[in-house]
């Protein structure tokens, strides 16, 4: 039941964390753009690679890795939501920004994740 907690308190924070990322996406980008889910695919997926590295030696259900990786991680990246930004943009006939933000997404978030976890096993002197 604890491990439950640590995810649901990782959890909640995460997705306040979200929430106010998309905010100030939207003041500063507007709203055509999703530039909020956009960010924190991006930091998510670096931050992520940094704790798997950082954390490796750790189980996976020690209570840091769940409060931190699937918890406030977890509630902080929102592929579900970037599925239907990507789907938006394309049903209002931004195919062609639909197809950039889903590549741009993929690969620069496949690239911080490497990039956390070179940063970090560079940390951990591995």
């Amino acid at each position: 039941m604890q491990s439950y907690v640590f995810v649901a308190l990782g959890g909640a924070i995460g997705s306040m964390l979200r929430l106010g990322t998309a905010r100030l996406a939207q003041v500063l980008f507007g709203a055509g753009f999703p530039a909020g889910t956009l960010a924190v695919n991006l930091v998510g997926s670096a931050v992520m690679g940094l704790l798997a590295a950082l954390l490796a030696e750790r189980s996976g259900d020690d209570p840091l890795r769940l409060f931190l990786m699937t918890g406030i991680l977890g509630g902080f990246t929102t592929f579900s939501a970037f599925s239907l930004d990507a789907y938006s943009l394309w049903a209002r006939g931004e195919g062609l920004v639909a197809v950039t933000y889903v590549a741009v997404s993929v690969v620069v978030a496949l690239a911080g994740l490497v990039a956390g976890l070179m940063l970090g096993r560079h940390v951990m002197g591995a």
